[in-house]
């Protein structure tokens, strides 16, 4: 796929230049150009399907569902973990930071679309703007791969919890997942475009050059915003080192993954309209079973380091 920067609607073309030399302007524009469409692209909702999405995940790493009083979260993104632990009836009240303004404004779109009690602000996970000894949770999701100074990011966490208060992140890579889910990725976006372009009969399942353009341009700089990946052991090190105790670290994800991404690949390379509800289904079903194999199955024989996703809990000494 293309390397080259792209032109972004909240930044000029030497500002995302600069970005390849700055990570945090680099997290900032790329988040700023996926906001508008990230709940899309990750088939991400406030519905019953995420709900339980997150609240399972929340479950397994944290082996409890509250309810938490006061919950922050970190990298909130569109506010995908927090909304949807809100009406999951994990936390009664939240508040989300990002580094990304886009994000933020769509998180408390989306929080306000819902009636949540949720108020937010531009922050730098490693210097979070609240006193000690705020709040009862923080949460994230798919944030803690974003930040360069992960432990101390988690000594921010710490300081902000109450004492007794506990962390819960999910939905980072491990170091294995990330190697196979990276290569069948690219995979599979290379043999959908060449063969959508060669095959005549199936040029109508291409999207436009310059919308394939754009995902290469937004790739590459994805790049540059993931900095890690995780070996479960080290990250709980790593949660220790910080302060915390009663750390955890669970894994999930392997068949889930190896399908998972593939799909999601592909149907970033062809038109929506092309794949319509009964794909979506199916995808959704699929992934649901593969989900369960690998929580009832292969969790039981496999070592945890082979899976994609790991989460990690901890609290705040008392």
């Amino acid at each position: 796929m293309a390397t080259d920067p792209a032109p972004n609607p909240h930044a000029t073309a030497e500002e995302v230049e600069a970005a390849y030399k700055d990570t945090k302007l680099a997290q900032v524009l790329y988040h700023d150009w996926e906001a508008g469409t990230y709940d899309e692209k990750w088939s991400i909702s406030y519905d019953e399907r995420c709900i339980t999405y997150a609240t399972d995940r929340f479950r397994a790493a944290a082996g409890d569902v509250g309810p938490y009083e006061h919950a922050l979260e970190l990298g909130c993104g569109t506010g995908f973990f927090l909304l949807n632990l809100m009406q999951g009836g994990v936390i009664k009240k939240g508040s989300v930071t990002d580094l990304s303004p886009g994000m933020v404004e769509v998180a408390l779109r989306n929080a306000q679309n819902l009636g949540l009690d949720v108020d937010g602000r531009v922050a730098d996970a490693e210097r979070i703007p609240y006193e000690d000894n705020t709040f009862d949770l923080v949460v994230g999701h798919a944030v803690l791969h974003h930040i360069p100074d992960v432990e101390g990011a988690m000594r921010e966490v710490l300081r902000v919890l109450k004492p007794g208060g506990r962390f819960v992140f999910a939905g980072d890579p491990t170091n294995i997942g990330n190697f196979y889910a990276r290569k069948l990725g690219q995979a599979t976006w290379w043999l959908t475009t060449n063969v959508t372009k060669a095959v005549p009969v199936l040029n109508g399942w291409r999207r436009s050059q310059e919308e394939l353009d754009e995902s290469s341009r937004a790739a590459a700089l994805e790049a540059v915003v993931d900095l890690h990946t995780f070996d479960p052991d080290q990250l709980e090190a790593t949660a220790r080192r910080a302060g915390a105790v009663a750390v955890r670290a669970v894994t999930d994800e392997l068949s889930a993954a190896l399908f998972g991404w593939p799909v999601r690949t592909f149907e970033a390379a062809v038109p929506r309209e092309k794949l319509g509800f009964g794909w979506a289904m199916f995808a959704y079903r699929t992934w649901q079973n593969l989900s369960w194999l690998d929580q009832n199955v292969l969790s039981k024989v496999l070592p945890r380091e082979v899976f994609y996703n790991v989460a990690i809990a901890g609290e705040k000494p008392a």
